[in-house]
């Protein structure tokens, strides 16, 4: 249980410090709504799909011992678990590329270019939320970028 815990601790740390780090970016935008359409189905999809996530997080936790680092329950087991049948394994090693590599590539390369600054905090966020949040949170946030831009305000 302190593991879900202290997951959830840091993942809400890492949300603060990619807003708190980029605040020119989460500032209104000086035309229009304070959240445009795009922006807001980015975060209804980010946060609908926490709940789920972590249920299975959950479950996970308390079927097994709750040992961070070995045996039952660690993290090598966790993911040893997601490959115990080609439906998993394909399941999961789809995740794994798009999480470990083509997120943190990138939100890193978009990021830069966009002028938002610290984007691998997203891959950070996304090791204590999960992929599908992080992804949407990136998006809503690339979105109110370019929202900016196009009024005119440089932001970055």
């Amino acid at each position: 249980m302190v593991s879900l815990i202290v997951h959830a601790a840091l993942g809400i740390i890492t949300i603060v410090l990619i807003v708190r780090l980029n605040p020119a970016v989460f500032t209104r935008v000086p035309a229009g709504p304070k959240v445009s359409t795009l922006e807001a189905v980015f975060y209804v999809v980010g946060i609908a799909s926490l709940p789920l996530t972590w249920y299975f997080n959950i479950r996970y936790v308390y079927e097994y011992a709750a040992n961070p680092f070995w045996g039952q329950g660690s993290w090598g087991e966790f993911l040893r678990l997601g490959y115990t049948n080609p439906a998993a394994g394909s399941a999961s090693s789809d995740y794994t590329v798009g999480n470990v590599i083509l997120l943190p590539l990138f939100t890193i390369i978009d990021g830069r270019r966009r002028g938002i600054r610290y984007p691998w905090l997203y891959f950070v966020s996304s090791l204590f939320t999960n992929f599908a949040f992080a992804w949407a949170f990136y998006l809503a946030t690339a979105e109110r970028q370019r929202r900016h831009q196009e009024s005119g305000v440089a932001v970055g």
